[in-house]
């Protein structure tokens, strides 16, 4: 049996949730073998963040340099890239292997409130890692740094979306439209909009959404589907994760990366 093949970059959550670990999940789930490059290490459950420890610039180029020689990825989502020396050691490498199928999801603020990178690293990871990218994931606060303009309705989202995909020369996938009873997405890709509708659930356990749609559109795009049709399959598996009902801690929960498999 041969699967095919995605590459997670981000870093470690320990309690599951997100990061690295939720990544592995929800590309099993979504029928690819996961890979992983561990960026950083963190300390935190539902509650939030206590401690990170960032990996040295040469131990992350091991780590890629070890998948590329072995079993190059069908795709790559790339997540937390928290300095500036990562930065730059993680796109010289996967220049060097003319890495391709990537999914960009940088989120800046954790849901607990916690900061996730500081404004000028990310403003240099948007000039790096976004124009290596089939996709860039964002929500409307990342959407509004990287365009910097106010969205507050579905012509302002559009307009920021393009503008940040003209800046970067990606496709961007806006996440949210500020409707609390809508879940609907905005794709802006080659010069045209198009909205993927989407149901809001109700439920406070979110921790690994993002995450999650990112990698469940890389493993799409890594099985061979359109770029559309990824996003349209990764938005059914995050209602179903949201809507399971799981309960795993005693403050923001994960979602249920697995419930496709029961």
């Amino acid at each position: 049996m041969e699967l095919k093949t995605v590459l997670t970059i981000g870093g470690s959550d320990c309690s599951g949730g997100a990061g690295i670990q939720g990544d592995i999940k929800t590309l099993t789930a979504n029928g690819v073998f996961a890979m992983s490059v561990v960026t950083t290490l963190t300390a935190q459950n539902s509650t939030g963040h206590r401690a990170y420890m960032d990996v040295s610039p040469d131990f992350l180029a091991n780590q890629i340099d070890m998948i590329f020689e072995d079993v190059p990825p069908t795709a790559i989502k790339i997540g937390a890239v928290p300095t500036q020396d990562l930065i730059l050691t993680l796109v010289e490498r996967l220049q060097s292997f003319g890495a391709k199928n990537i999914v960009t999801d940088l989120a800046m603020v954790a849901n607990d409130g916690t900061k996730l990178i500081e404004a000028d690293t990310a403003t240099l990871y948007a000039e790096k890692i976004f124009p290596l990218s089939t996709l860039v994931t964002l929500g409307l606060k990342e959407l509004e740094f990287f365009s910097g303009m106010k969205v507050s309705n579905r012509q302002e989202i559009t307009d920021a979306a393009k503008a940040v995909s003209e800046k970067y020369s990606c496709a961007v996938l806006a996440k949210g439209n500020n409707d609390e009873n809508d879940a609907s997405d905005l794709l802006f890709e080659n010069n045209a909009p198009r909205w993927f509708r989407g149901k809001k659930i109700d439920t406070k356990n979110t921790h690994g959404a993002g995450a999650a749609l990112a990698s469940a559109i890389a493993a799409g795009i890594a099985k061979g589907s359109t770029l559309i049709e990824s996003i349209d399959a990764a938005k059914r598996y995050l209602t179903g994760a949201l809507s399971s009902g799981l309960v795993i801690g005693k403050g923001i929960g994960s979602i249920d990366h697995g419930w496709n498999l029961r």
